[in-house]
């Protein structure tokens, strides 16, 4: 390393003009490095300093655990983790890595009771060569902090838990941006709305310190994607701003932005990026994100509808599944007003008595006989319900469930099925007698597991049905049981009012194999996935048979879900599978239909 901190640049002795020339250019040189305002560092591309002038010397140096200046990315390590990593993946041999990023320095490190800031740009400057600029950013950023604080005061547009900019902030550089004239070329923009897809069960799971913890990490990785070169802005000055405008909720805010391309390619970098896995006390958390992109032109003329817009297509990629990212088109304000008419149009339905309830068959695959094609019909039903809308006919649960979570009426309707059924099956003992089904089987939904009086609701529905509490099921799906301590400890006190427990959709979820020893269920429900693709995939094939064969090892019932023809039945059957349930025996029936259906009919 060699430090430019000569008192003087003297002349050489002999060698010729030429030589003169080269040694006096070279001198001039560190002259330059020496005077420059700026800090000045070269390196090599593994951050080996090779020339500091005294001011990135000064600048540097209380970054230093040791007092020494080796290598930029070691000293810079503490406040940059991301500059190795940002000049190893620039391609070009000669280009900008980074530009005016600007660091956050820990107060004690230079000796302020405020932290100061220090902004460096990063460059190749051949295929070899790093050339960084090292400036004191600190009074700028003070300078900054004072304008957006004026008026509300800085605490109004900074988020406490993450010190990024919030809502307010967003808005005022929204109206600033959509108030340039509209040739300007700054005027174009773009804005992700992201969302934390599984923030409520990490605070659940882990507790709330932990998901806000999870929000903090997400911040920074955020923030240290915009402190990259950005090639899709129009020009240099072309500004890029991350935010935290809600609970798990953020924006990013890219100015300059123009090409449709280059807007998905962000989108889907910020999809990638957030789904990395989270390092959160001793292990690893999950959590992707769900992102609405808002164009600049198909953007309102004011920043709340913006917002708005955006919101929208988040939503829309949430109900997609999650983990992905949608733009925002005009279509969608369409279904959004139809989804409110429905929600309005569902808390009528459930007082004007609209919804009713159907039963699906499960059937006894290992019955003497089975082999000639019978099985047991009076093994069990599980309720479904339906919705007889006015104008729209039958709808099936998957249009409305979802819906009523959100709006939050889903325990009066949770709780309407749970009575009817279970006044039905007391219903069908009378009139059936030994052909009645012996058990019935009844979701819980995520809302309503969470309720506090969930247990003596079900109690009370018990007594007052007269069903005996053994033949009552209840089915919650394996990404909710594995959801918290709290949902398993929920789980324990229903199965202590004398009733069973089921495990849906199992495969689809969190948990594996070996974690169902944790969950208090007597049946596991293998989903309709595996079932589908039993007979011709011997991946599938081995996993169905794989969770038979544990489910059986822990005294648990199984049921395989969706058969729809022998194939699979027999695949499932083999492999001693108890009960089966699909379209193969029967589609869900109402109570009458379902009489005869038992009677053989």
């Amino acid at each position: 390393m060699t430090l430019a901190v000569a008192d003087g640049v003297g002349g050489t002795r002999g060698g010729g003009s030429a030589r003169s020339s080269v040694a006096g250019d070279y001198q001039t040189l560190l002259q330059f490095l020496y005077r420059a305002p700026i800090g000045l560092i070269q390196a090599d591309l593994a951050g080996e300093i090779e020339i500091i002038n005294p001011i990135a010397a000064r600048l540097l140096m209380p970054l230093s655990h040791d007092g020494a200046l080796a290598n930029l990315f070691v000293a810079l390590a503490d406040v940059a983790p991301q500059l190795r990593q940002l000049a190893a993946s620039t391609a070009d041999a000669s280009g900008m890595v980074c530009e005016a990023l600007r660091l956050k320095l820990p107060a004690g490190r230079r000796g302020h009771e405020r932290p100061g800031y220090l902004s460096i740009s990063l460059f190749r400057f051949d295929a070899s060569g790093l050339m960084a600029v090292l400036v004191d950013g600190t009074i700028e950023a003070l300078r900054e902090e004072e304008t957006l604080s004026r008026g509300l005061g800085a605490a109004a547009r900074l988020d406490s838990l993450t010190g990024m900019p919030n809502r307010l902030a967003v808005i005022e550089r929204l109206r600033m941006v959509m108030q340039r004239p509209t040739n300007d070329a700054d005027r174009a923009f773009a804005l992700f709305y992201i969302t934390c897809d599984r923030l409520r069960q990490v605070d659940d799971a882990f507790g709330r310190p932990a998901g806000d913890e999870l929000l903090s990490l997400l911040a920074d990785r955020l923030n240290a994607m915009l402190a990259e070169h950005h090639p899709w802005t129009v020009n240099a000055s072309a500004g890029a701003m991350a935010a935290h405008i809600d609970e798990g909720r953020f924006i990013v805010m890219l100015e300059g932005a123009r090409r449709r391309s280059d807007v998905d390619a962000v989108a889907q970098r910020l999809v990638d990026l957030l789904a990395e896995p989270y390092l959160i006390g001793p292990g690893e958390i999950h959590c992707g994100a769900s992102i609405g992109v808002v164009l600049n032109e198909s953007a309102a003329v004011d920043a709340d509808t913006v917002l708005q817009y955006a919101s929208l297509a988040m939503a829309e990629a949430e109900r997609s599944g999650g983990g992905r990212f949608v733009v925002f088109e005009k279509a969608m304000q369409q279904r959004a007003k139809q989804r409110t008419d429905l929600e309005a149009d569902l808390r009528r339905a459930i007082a004007e008595n609209q919804l009713f309830v159907v039963y699906q068959p499960v059937v006894g695959l290992q019955a003497p006989g089975y082999a000639g094609g019978g099985v047991d019909r009076s093994v069990g039903v599980e309720a479904l319900v339906r919705w007889r809308h006015p104008t729209r006919g039958i709808l099936p649960p998957d249009l409305f469930i979802g819906m009523a979570e959100e709006c939050g009426v889903i325990r009066p309707l949770g709780e309407f099925v749970l009575r009817t059924a279970c006044d039905q099956f007391m219903a069908w003992q009378a009139q059936l007698g030994a052909a009645a089904p012996r058990l019935l089987a009844v979701n819980l939904s995520r809302g309503q597991i969470g309720e506090p009086g969930l247990v003596a609701k079900i109690d009370a529905i018990i007594r007052s049905s007269g069903i005996p509490p053994a033949r009552l099921q209840l089915e919650v799906t394996e990404s909710l049981a594995a959801q918290s301590h709290a949902v398993q400890s929920r789980l324990h006190e229903l199965k202590a009012l004398g009733l069973t427990l089921a495990l849906d959709d199992f495969g689809t979820g969190y948990s594996s194999l070996s974690s169902l020893v944790r969950f208090p269920v007597d049946t596991l429900k293998i989903d309709r996935s595996f079932v589908t693709d039993a007979p011709t995939s011997p991946r599938r094939r081995a996993l169905v048979d794989a969770a038979i064969r544990v489910a059986h090892a822990l005294d648990m019932t199984t049921v395989a879900e969706g058969i729809e023809n022998e194939a699979q039945a027999k695949v499932v059957r083999d492999f001693g599978c108890d009960k089966g349930q699909g379209y193969l025996y029967s589609e869900p029936l109402v109570s009458g239909d379902l009489v005869r259906w038992l009677r053989g009919a």
